[in-house]
Order: structure tokens, then sequence, then C-alpha cells
């Protein structure tokens, strides 16, 4: 027994000393972890759920909403500061429309002149019979022209030609842009609806399918539209396409433009829409621009949700704008998407985007004269300033250049 008790004492001493320091060592991690209070001046005070970069909106009471909208969850975008975990982005200063117009041109005349050239070397040659106009008629169709302006554009041409009883290159030229120009017709008003009422902004939607850019669209154009010192709100109701919302705010970013979203994945589209025309009502701006999800358009229920998203908005304001983004290159399919959209919603505009080297010209007037709504905007790139308003004689001239 006498040989056990040295082993046994150290150990009974070390068991009381460690439950000793048990409590202690709980009190101090506990105190670790508690923050009562903001441990620096950049730090989010506790309860707020938003962060220093987030101002929560209080809900609007019962029966304010319409539609039966959730407006809970939603929260206004600071500009210039971060926005929900990004970088923070230098204010740009966009291009002067002047400058992006002529830069635009002159990417035009070099990659969508293949149709002004084969037309040309066609109408220019020594003998035109039927197998000229047939390879004419040809060219229009494959760049996308459609049937009836295909027919339309061989007629006129062939009785100018008929009569005139020349085909110098330069007599051809003129003809055949003169015919162009009519069938893209310069008297549609191409203009934006974007000033402000006497009480509230201009309200413009964007909508198309996923893939076409429209959220790229969105920040182009308030880039455009701050270059003409008008005062922006974007709204975020693109709420189902992952970091949709981070990629609008970091655009607003860019240009000094706040976004109105939500941090809730899924929202209501429509409540973000709502409370974004809520925001610029009571900021007093130009303009707010939503931002709406890629609906499919042969989904029936998810265009009955832009529907929707247009009715809430109008429960505040007007919607001056529904402009329609395509994909240039898509030819005829953009057409039947752009039918889709406009028995939804009253579409007033159509913006062209990718309008490079792959896309066919002609869509341009096959879209119009299928659904009498004029291109409005266009863009040829990827750069942030590659947007600017569409011109009918420029655009013929870059074709014919």
């Amino acid at each position: 027994m006498n040989d056990i008790l040295p082993i046994i004492l150290p150990i009974l001493v070390a068991l009381v000393v460690l439950g000793a320091l048990i409590p202690v060592l709980m009190k101090t991690r506990k105190n670790i972890t508690n923050y009562p209070s903001q441990r620096d001046a950049n730090d989010p005070v506790q309860g707020t759920g938003g962060g220093t970069l987030l101002e929560d909106r209080p809900a609007p009471p019962r029966g304010t909403a319409p539609d039966a909208v959730d407006l809970e969850g939603l929260e206004t975008v600071e500009v210039p500061d971060n926005v929900a975990g990004l970088e923070t982005v230098p204010v740009e200063t966009p291009l002067p429309v002047a400058g992006r117009l002529t830069r635009l041109r002159e990417r035009l005349v070099k990659s969508n002149n293949i149709l002004g050239k084969g037309l040309l070397a066609l109408l220019s040659a020594d003998k035109i019979d039927e197998n000229v106009w047939d390879e004419v008629e040809e060219t229009l169709l494959l760049a996308d022209l459609g049937t009836e302006p295909t027919m339309q554009l061989v007629d006129a041409l062939r009785e100018r030609v008929k009569v005139l009883g020349t085909r110098s290159p330069e007599q051809v030229k003129a003809l055949l842009r003169e015919e162009l120009i009519k069938l893209v017709d310069p008297t549609m008003d191409r203009s934006l609806n974007i000033e402000r009422h006497a009480d509230k902004p201009a309200v413009m939607m964007v909508v198309g399918v996923n893939g076409v850019g429209k959220t790229t669209t969105v920040g182009k154009l308030a880039r455009v539209l701050v270059a003409e010192d008008k005062d922006v709100l974007l709204g975020a109701a693109d709420t189902f396409r992952a970091a949709a919302a981070e990629q609008l705010a970091t655009w607003g970013q860019r240009v000094g433009v706040p976004t109105v979203k939500s941090d809730i994945d899924g929202a209501d589209p429509a409540s973000v829409a709502y409370e974004a025309v809520k925001a610029g009502i009571d900021q007093e701006v130009d303009v707010v621009m939503i931002d709406t999800a890629g609906r499919l358009q042969n989904k029936v229920g998810l265009m009955d949700e832009l529907g929707k998203v247009k009715r809430v908005v109008e429960k505040l304001a007007e919607v001056d704008e529904v402009l329609l983004v395509l994909d240039a290159t898509t030819g005829q399919n953009g057409l039947n998407q752009a039918r889709v959209f406009a028995e939804v919603v009253n579409i007033t505009g159509i913006v062209l985007t990718k309008l490079d080297g792959t896309a066919k010209g002609g869509i341009v007037v096959a879209i119009q004269k299928s659904l009498g709504v004029p291109v409005k905007l266009i863009g040829l790139g990827e750069g942030a300033d590659d947007l600017a308003p569409f011109d009918a004689e420029s655009f013929v001239d870059a074709l014919l250049n």
C-alpha cells in the first residue's frame, strides 16, 4: 500500500487542479466569441443581418403590396461601397455617345459587309438574268432578311435596274442603298422613353431569354444614361440566376448607380421590381431600370410571371419602356422569341446584341417588319461601351462599305 501512495497522490492532485480550471476556461471561451458591440469602425452591428453594405428596408403595412407579393428581405445596395462581399470597383467615366457611335460604326463596317459586297457583285455583273436575281434572293434570305422583305427588295431593284438600263457599280450601289434604307425604315421612332415624369421616374423593363446578355445590356445602358447626366437606379429582379444580382450591382458600382436587390435566393421578382420603383420614387431619380429573369419563351408559367412583374410595377408607376434583348446570331429563332414576348408585354424596342461577324444584318429588317417595333440599340462586342443607338442610314452604309 505504501508503495502505491506515491503514484496515486500526484494523479489526484492533477485532477483537482484540472477541475478547478475548467470553469475558468469556459468563461474565457464565452467572452472571446460574444461581442456585445462593434469591434471596430468597419464591423457590422449585431442583429442587423445586412452587414455594413446593405440597408434593411422595413416591410410595408399589410395590404399595401399588390398581387400579394412578399416585400420582406429586400435590401438596397449603397454605392460605391462593397456589395455583398464583392470587391470595391472604381467609378468609371463612360465614353461620350458620339465617340461610341463612331467606334461602333467602324466595327460594323468591318464585320457585317459580306451582305452588301455580295449584292453589289451580283448587281454589277455584265448580264443580269434570272439566275442573278435568284442569287440575289438567296443572298438576302441567307442574311435573315425574311421572305416578304426579300421579295419586296428584289422586285423594287428589278424595276429600277430595268428602267435605268445601267449597271455601273456607282449607280447600283446608290439604288441598293436607297432600297435597303427603305426596308430598315428611318421613319421609326428609335428614341428611348426615359424622361422623368412630374413626380415619378421613367421606368424601363429589360426582358429576353437566357444567354442573350440582358444584365450586361442593363449595365451598358446605365453607362449610356449616366453619360447623358441621367440619375439612374437599377432593380435586380433576376432572382433565379445565380449571382445575377451581384453582377448587376457591380455594373452599377462601375458608374456610381445604386442597385435594389434581395439577399434571398429565389425571391419573388415582382417584389424586387416593386421595391426598386418605390426606391426610385423616394429618391427622385430620373430612370429606374429593371433587369428580369431569362424567361424561356416556351414556359407559360414563367411568361406569366413576367406579366406579373409588369402589373406589380404599374401599381406604383407607368412602365415607359420595355426593351427586348435578342442575340443577333440566333436569326429566325430570335424572331420567334420576339413574337412570344410581344404577346406577354408591350414591347417598345429591340436591343440587338452580338451584331458582329457571325450575325446576319438582315435580322434587323425581319424583326421590325414582323413586330412593327424598332431596333433601338445595337451591341457589337463585350466592352463596357460597346452599345449605341441604332441609326438606319449608318447601318446600311456600314453594310455597303
